[in-house]
């Protein structure tokens, strides 16, 4: 029989996070002072997720200067922060987030994130939040390679001692799906974040569920499972 260990690897932006307004000004922004005249959300939220250079490369025009680059990640960190001393900031937790992050922790698993942010952003959200207390492990795309490789989603195994059979990554896109399935876990899919349910099932979600109290059911299913291995 194998251990009882489990591993919830979570998606902080779209899947924790309500972060759907502050990136999307903060891409706009950085648009505008790049000279590019703004950006829609439609597009702004295909790229979240991935590491912050590699968005705004896939989000610039095709003509746009690759020296540039650099420059236009930067703005949008400028207009990340800009936003965070703003009257009305707010980048609250999902509704049934908290809860259920107490409940895994309750019952016994460990968690982690998986994260296109930097370890600094990641802190502060977290700080904000007071969810430090809950986690294992912290895998950001300071630590090497970002989403879709699976990298993160190994690391965080690594460091809590578990394995893909004990492993679920839970996330809002695409780039979750595919990093999970790479690494060789189960993919939990959301779908109150940045991708839609069809891209979601396009990066290979095994499930997609539609409310925290799904995701439970699912959670508590996988654990079910593991036990009876």
């Amino acid at each position: 029989m194998t251990s009882q260990l489990k591993l919830a690897i979570w998606d902080i932006d779209g899947t924790l996070i309500d972060s759907r307004k502050i990136i999307q000004r903060a891409m706009d922004r950085a648009f505008v002072r790049a000279g590019l005249g703004g950006i829609d959300y439609d597009r702004t939220r295909t790229i979240v997720g991935l590491e912050l250079t590699e968005a705004v490369l896939k989000l610039a025009p095709v003509d746009y200067p690759a020296e540039r680059i650099p420059q236009l990640a930067t703005y949008y960190k400028e207009a990340f922060v800009e936003q965070r001393q703003e009257p009305g900031f707010e980048e609250p937790l999902y509704d049934g987030a908290l809860e259920t992050i107490e409940r895994l922790a309750d019952e016994g698993w460990l968690l982690g994130v998986a994260t296109g942010k930097a370890r600094r952003g990641l802190d502060i959200v977290f700080e904000h939040h007071d969810l430090h207390k809950y986690f294992q492990t912290f895998q950001t795309v300071d630590g090497g390679p970002g989403k879709p490789h699976p990298r993160m989603v190994l690391d965080a195994m690594g460091e809590t001692g578990t394995d893909p059979r004990q492993a679920v990554m839970i996330g809002d896109t695409l780039f979750d799906m595919q990093m999970g399935r790479n690494a060789g876990v189960h993919t939990l899919g959301v779908s109150w974040g940045f991708h839609t349910e069809k891209e979601i099932l396009a990066g290979g979600a095994h499930e997609i569920h539609h409310t925290f109290d799904s995701l439970n059911t699912a959670l508590d299913r996988f654990f079910e499972h593991q036990s009876a291995i």
